[in-house]
């Protein structure tokens, strides 16, 4: 199967012939071996990482807010993947309930 591509514009009626071709393809079933990949066991890890992270951020609302931080900081929370502003939030909270980290960061 190949892949169509069309273009609507915002207001624009598709055309006939755009119609036909959705109709054709949704009387087509779906194959998931075949229209999709297969998971990862990192992509699935990284898929609940994300559920948990939407999971407690709807218990517990946080505020948002901008933080100004180095590039490489950055980049090394980055590098663990999805949910790495939860992890960041998750050493801030960390640090501030323990003075002796907020009294050697001051100096």
């Amino acid at each position: 199967m190949g892949i169509i591509q069309s273009t609507v514009k915002v207001g624009q009626k598709p055309t006939k012939e755009q119609m036909k071709q959705l109709k054709a393809i949704a009387k087509k079933p779906i194959h998931y071996t075949e229209d999709s990949p297969a998971s990862t066991p990192e992509a699935l890890q990284e898929f609940a990482a994300m559920a948990v992270a939407r999971r407690r951020n709807r218990r517990n609302p946080s505020p948002v807010i901008a933080l100004r931080v180095k590039p490489d900081v950055l980049a090394k929370y980055k590098a663990l993947g999805c949910g790495y502003t939860s992890i960041m939030a998750d050493v801030l909270d960390y640090a501030a309930s323990n003075p002796e980290i907020l009294t050697k960061a001051r100096t």
